[in-house]
């Protein structure tokens, strides 16, 4: 005689009620297991403020270097290049939420990189024109120097009121297609501010800002690629931390590159 295993036989015998009761004390199982791992509950509240707090990553802020763009600070009123009216808070949501890494480009140096963003969000026009037989009256030369701690440099700009005399500004600036964000590293950002014996950036919150890249400058452009850098920009940067530059030597072949392209251009302020 074929002998029956004693699962299945039980299996086979069991009424529809023992089912249930079965089921019931399986149920009974699981929910008392339950309540003795006692597993956190998640509010609603808690889920909203882990959310808002990942949010809040950035991968790019304005360095208060910066801050002379923008007209909610007073340092603007005496900056002489693209000042934005939007405000710091809504450009950063911008450009973060158009970031990507993969379309950084090289800088001047390790530390400096580019991005370039469509300039659709803010009213910014082209602060650098070709230099024409109609417009080099209104070139201009100074010293100066963009903080207290930097060596002044001689400089040569065309002044934007000789420009715009009689014209509307719409008739000399075209509206920028182009943001060219200059992004520093953070590591790169508390060297000089260390140098200069400046206090690190800090958030809203007062605790110390961790944003991958800082952003540095910001040019208005008509094409999506990097303007030279100006040749007193560049012999400024080789002087060093402590005389306002990033200490990278002047490299040769890039330094005739930019004086080809400035020799027959200059910035507006």
């Amino acid at each position: 005689m074929k002998r029956v295993p004693l699962r299945q036989l039980l299996l086979c015998t069991a009424s529809s009620s023992t089912f249930s009761s079965i089921r019931s004390s399986a149920s009974a199982f699981v929910i008392s297991t339950t309540s003795r791992i006692n597993l956190p509950k998640t509010t609603s509240h808690q889920f909203h403020s882990s959310t808002k707090i990942m949010a809040s990553n950035k991968n790019l802020v304005v360095d208060p270097f910066c801050f002379r763009q923008f007209t909610e600070h007073d340092s603007s009123a005496g900056y002489q290049g693209t000042v934005f009216n939007v405000s710091i808070e809504k450009f950063e949501q911008v450009v973060n939420e158009r970031f990507d890494s993969s379309n950084l480009q090289d800088g001047y140096a390790p530390f400096c990189k580019h991005i370039f963003i469509e300039n659709d969000f803010t009213d910014a026009r082209v602060c650098v024109l070709p230099i024409t037989e109609e417009n080099e009256h209104c070139l201009r030369s100074k010293y100066e120097a963009r903080n207290g701690k930097e060596l002044p440099v001689l400089s040569r700009y065309f002044d934007k009121e000789l420009l715009l005399k009689g014209k509307d500004e719409s008739e000399v600036f075209p509206v920028a297609k182009y943001l060219d964000l200059i992004l520093y590293s953070r590591e790169q950002i508390i060297k000089e501010n260390a140098a200069m014996g400046k206090e690190a950036a800090t958030t809203e919150e007062g605790e110390a800002e961790t944003a991958p890249w800082g952003i540095v400058s910001i040019k208005a452009q008509d094409i999506p690629k990097e303007l030279p850098m100006t040749p007193i920009t560049a012999m400024r940067n080789a002087l060093g931390k402590d005389h306002g530059g990033s200490g990278v030597p002047i490299d040769r072949e890039k330094y005739m590159e930019a004086h080809e392209y400035w020799k027959d251009h200059a910035t507006v302020t």
